[in-house]
């Protein structure tokens, strides 16, 4: 499997290298130079739908495996397409530049100050301007430009809603600051850490970090902390990546068995809760409605019958009306609802109408029919 993965995503690097990877010449006010940035746009861009904005450094080596995960995991459908910026920082070591703090304060440099408002100022209102983005932002970067990304925790407002901090060097107190700051923050931010396993004392503040957010005990934080002994600080970034995008883009994709055996069945909320907190915190981060997937949609209804949770069914079949108009799931489910309430004439003539219906998944003509005798057969209609 990891051969087949491997496989996929060399392909996929070989392709964002065609027309959709731009490069050009940023003249930067705020830096005052002229700056090596790279954009990667989705093949079929399409202006009026959104697409959030992943912000790379060190794009010399971290851009192109970037884009193939990303590329990877919108095809299949496990997270929205993206628009992905990448910033050059190897000329000149420009990175150490860029990227650097105060030994004594841990704060940025003059010239990190800079670079901070060239992400912050330029870049990113640039590709908001010019392209349809959506709300969710993330970081990517690598030792010290992986430091760099914890400065924008400490705006009131986080610009970014994801962080993949590969192999940090972190800047003096932020195995303190960063937790205190994660606490602090109202809004749902992502953050992830990918270390490998050597010793170092890098690795030990780093630890030091990951305990102080473990401790944390925040709805609104997902943090993931990775730890590969068997890699090393290149191949860290191949190893990472991947399970970041995972986890990060988990709540876009389909419900999953184990999702529905572990949140569902065991929730005491009512099962279709579940599907609206699902889509409604989608659209709240990427900034707009996902079509609700046919497999959600049967997932809450089994659900609904397992944990004999029927007034799920109503809002249910509601929503299937919407989604899927001409086919028979909303009328379905609204006469099991009636059903299951006691009404066999409001459950008849709903069935009735399902009938009429295209069917679709397991609900066929035959089941709505069977039904309709039933009732018929059961009350005397």
């Amino acid at each position: 499997m990891k051969a087949l993965l491997s496989i996929l995503i060399t392909l996929l690097v070989c392709l964002s290298s065609l027309a959709q990877v731009k490069q050009e010449i940023f003249e930067s006010f705020k830096l005052q130079e002229r700056r090596d940035v790279k954009y990667y746009f989705p093949e079929d861009y399409a202006p009026e739908k959104k697409y959030p904005l992943v912000v790379v450094l060190d794009a010399e080596y971290l851009f192109d495996q970037v884009v193939a995960v990303s590329k990877f995991y919108s095809y299949y459908q496990g997270m929205p397409q993206a628009i992905i910026v990448g910033i050059e920082q190897g000329k000149d070591e420009l990175r150490w530049e860029d990227c650097g703090f105060e030994g004594d304060t841990g704060l940025p440099t003059e010239k990190g100050k800079k670079f901070y408002e060239f992400l912050g100022m330029e870049i990113i209102p640039y590709l908001e301007t010019s392209f349809n983005t959506a709300p969710f932002k993330m970081f990517v970067g690598y030792d010290i430009t992986a430091s760099f990304g914890n400065f924008y925790l400490f705006k009131d407002r986080s610009i970014f809603n994801a962080y993949i901090s590969i192999s940090p060097l972190l800047a003096p107190e932020m195995e303190t600051r960063v937790p205190a700051r994660l606490s602090d923050l109202e809004q749902k931010i992502f953050y992830h850490v990918i270390v490998e396993g050597k010793k170092s004392q890098e690795l030990d503040q780093i630890r030091a970090m990951d305990k102080g957010i473990k401790s944390l005990e925040k709805e609104s934080l997902k943090y993931f902390y990775d730890e590969y002994e068997e890699a090393n600080e290149v191949s860290i970034v191949t190893y990472g990546l991947g399970k970041a995008w995972d986890r990060t883009f988990q709540i876009f994709k389909p419900i999953s068995p184990e999702e529905y055996k572990q949140n569902i069945l065991t929730s005491d909320d009512p099962v279709f809760d579940y599907l609206a907190e699902k889509y409604s915190t989608i659209e709240n981060l990427f900034g707009f409605k996902k079509q609700v997937e046919l497999n959600d949609i049967m997932a809450i209804y089994a659900g609904t019958r397992k944990k004999d949770d029927y007034q799920s069914l109503k809002p249910l079949s509601d929503l299937c009306k919407e989604e899927f108009p001409n086919t028979m799931l909303g009328f379905y489910f609204e006469g099991e609802y009636y059903e299951e309430l006691g009404e066999p004439k409001k459950a008849l003539r709903t069935f009735e109408k399902a009938f009429g219906m295209e069917e679709i998944d397991f609900l066929t003509k035959e089941m709505a029919l069977e039904k309709i005798d039933a009732l018929k057969a059961d009350f005397g209609f």
